[in-house]
């Protein structure tokens, strides 16, 4: 067995990843708690796949931001679209509209996943959306060092396991009664995106996220699965 020249990746910190249509940046109760509620509250279904949720009222969920906020074992990030696309008739351009985070870290082998992620409507099936995994992505393997990126979620959310096909990770599987999620039973699918698989990967998104893919409608030309597909 090849022995490797590995040196532990670094674990993430505060940090704002900054894009074309979108800033990534600390998930701050404070700052963040009166957008996202404007933007996620009646729209309980969004809650269905995550460990929590949905919240009676603001203050609860301000208290739950707050929870994330302080996590040991994650780092939560904000989603802050600035572009006119994700603005959306309710404006909130400038404003958070979901969040997703870093979680189960375990530098000494290179290993992070990208999960929790909660997406607003105003925020699903944007630019800015994928911008921000791209920006996340781009970020473990690029400035922390990682070996592999991981993406995890219930075995029959199936617009999560697309969604981690489209943005280029591979599946590997289902981790059968897995875990217990509000009462109920979670076989897991397990995807991953590997260090060696980065650059292409990374060519795919910003041929996608470039602006001559859109046309005067903001409409996409190529789509990112074709374009990762290439790689």
């Amino acid at each position: 067995m090849t022995e490797l020249n590995w040196q532990r990746a670094a674990l993430p910190g505060l940090v704002t990843l900054r894009g074309r249509t979108v800033t990534v940046e600390p998930l701050n109760a404070g700052r963040h708690a009166a957008a996202l509620w404007q933007a996620l509250h009646g729209h309980d279904a969004l809650w269905e796949w995550l460990f929590d949720g949905p919240y009676a009222t603001e203050a609860a969920f301000a208290r739950a931001l707050a929870e994330r906020q302080a996590a040991r074992d994650a780092v939560f990030l904000a989603i802050v679209p600035s572009g006119p696309e994700e603005a959306g008739a309710d404006g909130l351009g400038g404003k958070a509209a979901g969040w997703a985070s870093y979680m189960r870290m375990e530098p000494a082998h290179g290993v992070i996943e990208v999960g929790n992620i909660l997406l607003s409507p105003q925020l699903q099936r944007t630019t800015a959306a994928t911008e921000a995994m791209y920006l996340m992505a781009g970020h473990v393997f690029e400035h922390l060092g990682h070996r592999r990126y991981e993406w995890k979620c219930n075995a029959e959310n199936d617009p999560s396991r697309r969604a981690a096909l489209r943005l280029g990770f591979t599946f590997e599987g289902i981790f059968r009664q897995h875990m217990m999620i509000k009462g109920r039973n979670r076989d897991t699918a397990w995807f991953s995106m590997l260090d060696r698989e980065w650059p292409a990967r990374k060519k795919a998104f910003e041929a996608w996220l470039a602006p001559g893919n859109f046309d005067a409608q903001g409409r996409q030309l190529l789509r990112l699965e074709q374009l990762q597909a290439r790689g």
